[in-house]
C-alpha cells in the first residue's frame, strides 16, 4: 500500500505510490483522486475529509497550522492553504499533506515538545531555504531543537536522473554532480546541509533512497510523464 511508513504510539508518517492511485485534485488525471485519498487513508486510521493541504508554489513559505484549519484541501484544491510549501503544527490528530511527483518531501518530528511538519522541497524551494525556513520556525513556535528533530526523506528524482543546467552551479555548488560535460543536482544533499547546518544530527535524518525516476513504474515523475504525471502524497500526523 505505502511506500513508506511509520507509525509509532505519537506519530505517523506515509507516502503513497502508484499503485494507491492519483493523489492530486489539480494534476494528472483527477477522476477518482478523492476516493484514492479516502482509501490510501483511512487504512492509516485518518478521515481524508481532515486532511490539511497547501497550494503549493515551489515558495518557501512556511504556515502554522490550527485545529480550524482542519480539513482545508481535503475536498477541493481551491479549499487548500494558498502559497504555501510547509505545514508545521503541535496539534494532535491533524494530518498535514504534501503532494510531489519528483519534488522531494521532508517530514519534521520533535519527539521533546511534541510537534511535526512536512515540507514540499523542489529545486526552487531548497534553493529558497525552505527546509532551514521549517526548522526554524518550528524553534520559534514549539521550542523545537534541531539536535533532537528527526527528519524523513520520501521518495524524489535524484541525482542518477536529475539533469540541470549548467547555471546551478550558482544555486547549489555543493550538491551537484558533474558526469562529462552534463550536471545533476542531488536534492538530499541540498537539503541535508540546510539541516545540518541548523544543528540537525545527521543520524537522525532517515532517506527512503526511492528514485521516482528510476521507478517509474512504482511512482509517479514529472521529468518522465509531464503534465499527465498523477501526484503522490506524503502525510505526517501528531497522535
Amino acid at each position: 500500500m505505502k511506500a513508506e511508513s511509520v507509525v509509532t504510539a505519537n506519530i505517523l508518517y506515509a507516502s503513497s505510490n502508484r499503485t494507491c492511485g492519483n493523489m492530486s485534485l489539480s494534476y494528472g488525471p483527477t477522476q477518482g483522486a478523492l476516493d484514492n485519498r479516502k482509501n490510501f487513508l483511512s487504512r492509516l486510521g485518518i478521515d481524508y475529509q481532515d486532511l490539511v493541504c497547501a497550494k503549493q508554489i515551489h515558495s518557501a513559505n512556511v504556515k502554522l497550522v490550527k485545529q480550524q484549519d482542519k480539513g482545508k484541501g481535503a475536498m477541493s484544491y481551491e479549499g487548500a492553504i494558498a502559497d504555501t510549501d510547509a505545514l508545521i503544527t503541535d496539534q494532535k490528530n491533524l494530518p498535514l499533506a504534501i503532494f510531489t511527483a519528483d519534488c522531494l518531501a521532508i517530514s519534521l518530528y520533535d519527539p521533546m515538545h511534541p510537534a511535526c511538519g512536512i515540507v514540499h522541497a523542489g529545486w526552487r524551494s531548497a534553493k529558497e531555504g525552505i527546509l532551514k525556513k521549517a526548522l526554524e520556525a518550528m524553534q520559534k513556535e514549539f521550542g523545537s531543537s534541531p539536535e533532537r528533530m528527526l527528519l524523513r526523506l520520501g521518495p524524489a528524482i535524484r541525482s542518477c536522473c536529475y539533469e540541470v543546467g549548467k547555471e546551478f552551479t550558482g544555486f547549489f555548488p555543493e550538491a551537484l554532480e558533474q558526469r562529462d560535460s552534463r550536471f545533476y543536482l542531488d536534492l538530499i544533499a541540498a537539503n541535508t546541509k540546510q539541516a545540518l547546518s541548523l544543528g540537525v544530527d545527521a543520524r537522525n535524518i532517515s532517506d527512503c533512497l526511492v528514485c521516482t525516476s528510476c521507478r517509474n513504474k512504482e511512482f509517479f515523475s514529472f521529468r518522465r510523464e509531464k503534465e499527465q504525471a498523477g501526484r503522490t502524497m506524503s502525510v505526517v500526523m501528531l497522535k
